[in-house]
């Protein structure tokens, strides 16, 4: 009966005394034999040995390496599309934000740098520019905010005030002259254009009704001369009542930010005269009042929230005087400044540019 073997694999036939029905011996008791190796097998019914034990588990093992390792390179497959997918989003949005953004709507952060200081520095300080004014009180610095690529800068009205002449350079080092478009004494705001210039990189301004107490802040501008100086901080109050002179005749020659000389744009807050006399010729406006460091040469100069919009023009600062120590001189920033917000700018362009407010 051994010499009459089915193939390995091979099911019951009506041969069979019994149907088969379990890899184990027929007579009931558990088998523990290993896969049929091609010999007879003795002490079951009929001399029949049965079927390859686990013959189709095995061939469902041999299939299991093949679908993971399919499964494995599928997952492999969706993850690095997705990173691919991931970065491109990242380098085409931040390089086509930036692109865009410095024809139509301004600088942007790029999306891996946002929310950080220095991604707003690189952003923001290719359209925030030095400002040179030489009048018959002597020279003075201020900083301005490039809002056009042909070359309209927005600063404050005291850092051009009785300017003879303007020179204006970038923060590539290039100098352009600039003439006087409008200014608007009351809001302290002026507009200027540079001569021959375009394609330039703009600043997206914001919105500043939005601002909230303890937004997070930088400030660009050129203080004491330093073109490009960054310094960062938070929001401290809204809405401050600050007044400043309409112009430099009420202050003796001391309205416009004197680099190098200590002379400082004076206000007033609380009632009391910060910086210099405000002389008789003053205007008041609401400010955001902020802990980023200014100093003289930031007038003029941006303020900037975390997503690189301008949310207001830095306009004044309070230092305590050291003339007392002989110095002739005042101190630096100890975290009192104050900018007028963007939305009055907004509000004003129109009138600026039509040279209205002059």
């Amino acid at each position: 009966m051994t010499e009459n073997l089915r193939p390995s694999g091979a099911h019951s036939t009506d041969q069979d005394p019994t149907p088969y029905a379990s890899p184990y011996a027929y007579d009931g008791t558990a088998h523990t034999g290993t896969a049929y190796d091609g010999t007879a097998y003795a002490g079951t019914a009929g001399g029949y040995p049965p079927p390859p034990p686990y013959a189709p588990t095995s061939r469902r093992r041999a299939k299991r390496p093949v679908a993971l390792l399919a499964a494995v390179a599928l997952a492999a497959g969706v993850i690095g599309g997705g990173t691919a997918t991931l970065v491109g989003q990242l380098n085409g949005g931040g390089s086509g934000a930036t692109g865009s953004g410095g024809a139509a709507n301004g600088t942007t952060v790029s999306q891996s740098s946002k929310g950080t200081v220095s991604g707003v520095a690189e952003a923001v300080s290719p359209a925030i520019v030095e400002i040179g004014a030489a009048s018959s009180a002597g020279n003075s610095t201020g900083s301005g905010v490039v809002i056009t690529g042909d070359g309209e800068i927005v600063t404050n009205n005291h850092v051009i005030s009785g300017a003879q002449q303007i020179q204006v350079t970038l923060s590539t080092g290039k100098t352009y002259t600039a003439d006087v478009v409008g200014t608007d004494p009351d809001k302290d705001l002026a507009l200027i254009k540079l001569r021959n210039a375009s394609g330039l990189k703009t600043a997206t301004l914001g919105d500043s009704s939005q601002v909230k107490v303890g937004d997070q802040v930088v400030a660009i501008g050129s203080p004491e001369g330093l073109t490009g100086t960054v310094t960062s901080g938070i929001v401290s109050a809204l809405d401050r009542d600050v007044t400043v002179a309409k112009d430099d005749s009420g202050s003796s020659g001391q309205g416009q930010d004197r680099q190098g000389g200590g002379q400082q744009w004076p206000f007033e807050f609380g009632g009391q005269q910060f910086n210099g006399d405000t002389g008789e010729e003053t205007t008041t406006y609401k400010a955001l009042q902020t802990d980023a460091s200014l100093n003289p040469g930031n007038s003029g100069g941006a303020l900037i929230n975390m997503d690189g919009e301008i949310i207001g023009i830095n306009s004044a600062m309070y230092a305590p005087s050291s003339s007392a120590s002989g110095s002739g001189s005042a101190a630096g920033s100890v975290g009192l400044g104050f900018a007028i917000p963007v939305n009055t700018l907004k509000a004003d362009l129109d009138t600026l540019r039509a040279g209205d407010g002059s």
